[in-house]
């Protein structure tokens, strides 16, 4: 004889509705960690919302964002260029997705073909306004590269190494008024040489002459609005007086700028550290390879201040230490945990 009970538990048994989660289901779920920054679940559960539902565009392109947030730009663009070749024209937002990461790897010539076809397809697109700040920077960097080839035609001038040596060590040492002295000089006498108007209006703002020093580089960047060096010198001389908000323009960028030049890498992750863009700055720092660029004090000062506000205190203290060994002067700065 059957019990109540038994009977109570077969009746309802019959009236259980199997839950199948959707696409929709496993995408809210990716999107929830991505907000939170939780990478890795992100991964996970777009890439179950894909499987549930491969023909949604949608999803794949989700996850290329994760992807790109973490700096898997290759992996990014493949899922992109699939969208792309499923669906086509309606799906031109990709363009503008895969000229950003190629912007970040540094392949400027093919995020410039991106981002003309994004803005030649697309019709009051989402990112329209983005991608012609994207171009407009490509179109710069190129004027720069132009002046970088000029910049560094001396090297094999023995007098202006002498100059350039001689100007490096007064700055390294912070010794403003010699590096001011040395830096006329070279202006005087090579005035193809460009990098040393700039590390003179670097050197003149250190040394309490700031309006002149931003003068200088303001009229620079109105005759040559994508000048880097510009850039770097206006976002810190704005960030050391306090005035973050106005630094932005430049800060933001210099965050999508690859440049070639090791120099040049390295003034780049010293702004984004100073500006506070820490695990930007950490990216940047831990790409250098050129032995002069990674024995300066501003990389070992910067550097160990990024590990450690990015959760890398031996790292952050090894940096440190080894900059106090050939910068003495250093150890007066307290430690990477300095509050800026």
């Amino acid at each position: 004889m059957t019990t109540s009970l038994n009977s109570t538990v077969a009746e309802d048994n019959t009236n259980i509705i199997p839950f199948i989660p959707s696409g929709k289901f496993y995408f809210s779920h990716g999107i929830q960690a991505f907000q939170k920054r939780r990478f890795n679940a992100a991964v996970k559960w777009l890439k179950k919302a894909i499987e549930t539902a491969p023909d949604e565009p949608l999803y794949p392109c989700q996850l290329s964002v994760v992807y790109t947030e973490v700096g898997s730009y290759h992996a990014a663009n493949q899922l992109l260029t699939e969208v792309l070749a499923k669906f086509g024209k309606e799906y031109v937002d990709c363009y503008y997705l895969m000229a950003n990461n190629y912007a970040h790897l540094g392949l400027l010539n093919d995020a410039k073909k991106y981002v003309e076809t994004y803005l030649e397809q697309q019709e009051d697109g989402e990112f329209e306004e983005a991608a012609n700040q994207l171009l407009e920077m490509l179109n710069s960097l190129e004027e720069s590269e132009d002046d970088d080839e000029d910049e560094w035609a001396f090297d094999d001038e023995d007098e202006l190494l002498v100059y350039q040596e001689t100007a490096f060590y007064h700055l390294e040492h912070e010794e403003w008024g010699h590096a001011i002295t040395v830096l006329d000089e070279m202006m005087q006498l090579f005035p193809e040489f460009k990098l040393a108007k700039h590390k003179y209006a670097y050197a003149l703002f250190m040394n309490g002459e700031q309006q002149e020093a931003m003068d200088i580089e303001e009229d620079w960047l109105e005759k040559h609005p994508g000048n880097i060096h510009s850039h770097v010198n206006l976002a810190i001389f704005l960030l050391k007086q306090g005035l973050k908000e106005k630094a932005q323009d430049h800060i933001e960028l210099l965050k999508n700028v690859f440049p070639m030049h090791e120099q040049q890498k390295l003034a780049v992750a010293e702004t984004l550290a100073r500006a506070g863009l820490y695990q930007e700055a950490v990216d940047r720092f831990s790409v250098l390879r050129d032995k002069q660029v990674v024995r300066r004090r501003v990389y070992y000062k910067w550097y160990s201040i990024a590990a450690y506000h990015t959760g890398n205190p031996s790292k952050a203290l090894n940096l440190w230490e080894k900059g106090c060994q050939q910068f003495p002067s250093l150890s007066r700065e307290g430690g990477p945990w300095m509050e800026l």
